[in-house]
């Protein structure tokens, strides 16, 4: 199984009541790799990563880690993947030393209190080991559930929402923990509102809708195929009658977004809009990002 993807999916199906949760999904992450797994809220993220885990029994089809069947080979696919789920979970009855000594003894790990420590370290968690869990803040308590993900040192990491409640310094610090965990050989999955990230970490990008994969390309490759030019962002006084032809999008801070194909449609646009009288306040010009390929491809699936 050396030549085997760190995960595997093929063809999983799971339906609850009339919802299809898992609509014949089908993906392969190969070993080292960092893949995004994006989509709106019910798409089915967090339905595929219990059937990885063993928690949601697949109704057909086949899930793998490293080889190892998840249903045929549980011990194998368990010991081989560390998830840290998106709702927090704790033993409020455990100090958080002993909540890690339970969980490794959970994966019947022994003598792994060198691994604990830089855990709690990494993890900005050292000066509350003898602190009661129920005591710790919500992202302390994230903090814990990613240390538990991790003491078996697992191939296979999968991460979901981790960085939710988090603040930014702490997120800075969990990325480059896991980055360099990532260049050691630990194959990574991500789910995350925050596009920016995946955009910014994964080399790998699977996007999900109602159960489905909508499209799974390299990072580079979805926004070269999904979105070519540029985006030009813009806050302007006065209506924008004059560019409607360009099907400007309304942003949250007030500007509008609008797309493309090259850099030379910059100038005509903005012509237009000096002509119709319109005052430009701000103006940005970007590459291609994540965001706009998410909101494309949701958008061309439904």
């Amino acid at each position: 199984m050396s030549d085997a993807p760190a995960v595997y999916v093929d063809n999983v199906r799971k339906r609850f009541g009339d919802l299809d949760a898992l609509d014949g999904v089908s993906l392969s992450v190969p070993r080292g790799g960092f893949c995004g797994l994006l989509g709106p809220n019910g798409a089915g993220k967090t339905t595929l990563i219990g059937a990885l885990g063993g928690l949601v029994k697949a109704d057909s089809g086949t899930a793998k880690i490293l080889g190892f069947d998840v249903v045929q080979n549980p011990l194998e696919a368990r010991a081989r993947i560390g998830i840290v789920p998106q709702e927090i979970a704790y033993d409020a009855f455990f100090t958080v030393d002993e909540a890690l000594q339970f969980q490794s003894a959970y994966y019947g790990v022994r003598n792994n209190q060198a691994w604990l420590n830089e855990l709690l370290t990494r993890l900005h968690l050292a000066d509350k080991r003898r602190a009661n869990t129920r005591k710790l803040s919500g992202g302390m308590k994230r903090r814990l559930m990613i240390a538990q993900a991790l003491v078996h040192r697992p191939p296979v990491i999968v991460l979901d929402e981790p960085t939710a409640g988090v603040d930014i310094d702490l997120r800075l610090s969990l990325w480059k923990f896991i980055r360099e965990l990532n260049r050691a050989g630990h194959t990574i999955i991500l789910t995350t509102h925050y596009l920016e990230e995946a955009e910014e970490l994964c080399d790998q990008i699977a996007l999900m809708r109602e159960g489905k994969i909508a499209a799974m390309e390299k990072t580079s490759r979805l926004l070269a195929v999904f979105h070519e030019g540029a985006r030009l962002r813009l806050k302007v006084d006065g209506k924008l009658d004059a560019i409607a032809h360009a099907n400007p999008v309304p942003m949250d801070d007030g500007s509008v977004s609008v797309r493309m194909r090259d850099y030379a449609d910059m100038e005509p646009l903005l012509a237009k809009l000096r002509e119709s009288g319109a005052v430009i306040r701000e103006l940005e010009v970007s590459p291609p990002a994540l965001e706009d390929v998410f909101r494309r491809v949701m958008a061309r699936q439904a």
